[in-house]
């Protein structure tokens, strides 16, 4: 009789999880795919039509597949749901589709023997090791604005903005300045919408995607390493030379420096027509969205504004509670505490990737991790070349 060994279970058939699985396979390693939905890069296909990575095709190509050079410098949302459709192809990773995990748990003291998934259906997949790579726009999230149950305008979330065919002669208010945000709003614009306001809480950090041919991401690997206290400076002397004072529109320049910022999470706004629609008056910075009353938008100034339709760009939850929540692997914010090869000390062999939004661009440290999983992986079981 022949015992298999257990594969290594990986959730999630996104540009993180895919990555991993390839990895893994290049070290001689099984690993399997369990993805919710029907098909890979699932999140990408409901993102907005017009976005684009605002990383290089050169450096968002996953481990061993390049971005073709026909998808243009800035890759488009259908491009890297083609990218990874083949790249799934091209590694011939094991995909086991309309299957979601709900809970795992270690099969022994600390994951020493490995873990069990319990899966839609009934199922309980056994796992040498397990690649958590859920994403990081996982679940859409709204505040919890006062009066916003009996808001009786329309509302949605920015995961369900497709493009804007349907505000085309419309006011409408777009909530919240990260890149989502910003790109929506100028989206809007360009489409037609009669009246175009963004709901901002905090002035963001807003850098040119693009200068002089140096892309922004160059610079976020260059200084990724060095203080935070110095990078903030840096950064000002940058954005003084490069992007304009929009201070009489409604956005000053931030007080807390760039860096700062990115520690806590805060990525700065890339600009894709912000800055000239802004100074054009298209695009109108108002005030944070304090409540809702009736038909009203209240904002945080006192006015009321009665927009046709309010698109949240509010972000999401990593949505990790049910899944490992029990295993003391979360911090107080739902995200991981450990990432890429560093394993939780009381959860051996489980592994994180994708939970972060680094300055450096999302796809090449997806692509970093998986390399150093699959080497922690090999190490950790002796199997394949570590």
């Amino acid at each position: 009789m022949t015992t298999h060994p257990r594969p290594v279970y990986v959730i999630g058939a996104g540009p993180g999880g895919l990555a991993a699985a390839a990895a893994l396979r290049a070290r001689g390693i099984r690993a399997v795919v369990v993805e919710k939905s029907d098909t890979v890069g699932s999140s990408w296909r409901r993102h907005y039509d017009r976005l684009r990575l605002h990383t290089t095709r050169r450096l968002s190509a996953l481990p061993g597949l390049a971005m073709p050079r026909r998808f243009g410098r800035w890759v488009s949302r259908d491009d890297v749901v083609r990218y990874l459709e083949k790249y799934a192809e091209f590694h011939e990773l094991e995909l086991v589709t309309g299957v979601e995990v709900a809970r795992i748990e270690p099969a022994g003291p600390e994951g020493a023997d490995g873990w069990t998934l319990h899966a839609t259906g009934g199922r309980e997949l056994a796992a040498a090791a397990v690649v958590i790579a859920t994403g990081y726009n996982h679940t859409p999230a709204l505040p919890d604005w006062a009066g916003l149950d009996a808001y009786e305008g329309r509302l949605l979330h920015a995961s369900e903005y497709r493009n804007p065919q349907p505000y085309a002669g419309q006011d409408v208010l777009v909530v919240g300045i990260g890149n989502t945000g910003a790109e929506i709003a100028v989206d809007l614009v360009e489409g037609g919408a009669a009246r175009v306001r963004l709901a901002v809480r905090t002035a963001p950090h807003i850098m040119r995607r693009s200068t002089a041919g140096w892309p922004a991401q160059r610079s976020g690997i260059l200084v990724r390493r060095l203080p935070a206290r110095l990078v903030d400076r840096l950064s000002v002397l940058v954005a003084r030379a490069s992007v304009p004072d929009l201070s009489a529109y409604g956005l000053p320049r931030p007080a807390t420096g760039l860096y700062s910022r990115v520690k806590q999470g805060s990525i700065p706004v890339q600009d894709v027509g912000l800055i000239d629609a802004v100074r054009g008056g298209t695009v109108e910075p108002v005030a944070a969205v304090e409540a809702f009353d009736g038909a009203e938008v209240v904002l945080a100034d006192g006015s009321r504004i009665t927009p046709d339709a309010v698109i949240a760009a509010t972000g999401y939850r990593r949505a990790l509670e049910g899944m490992v929540g029990h295993l003391g692997v979360l911090d107080e914010r739902g995200r991981p505490r450990t990432h890429g090869a560093r394993s939780p000390e009381q959860a051996r062999g489980l592994y994180f990737t994708g939970f972060s939004n680094p300055i450096s661009g999302m796809f090449r440290e997806m692509a970093m991790d998986a390399e150093k999983i699959a080497k922690a992986v090999a190490r950790r079981s002796g199997t394949g070349a570590a």
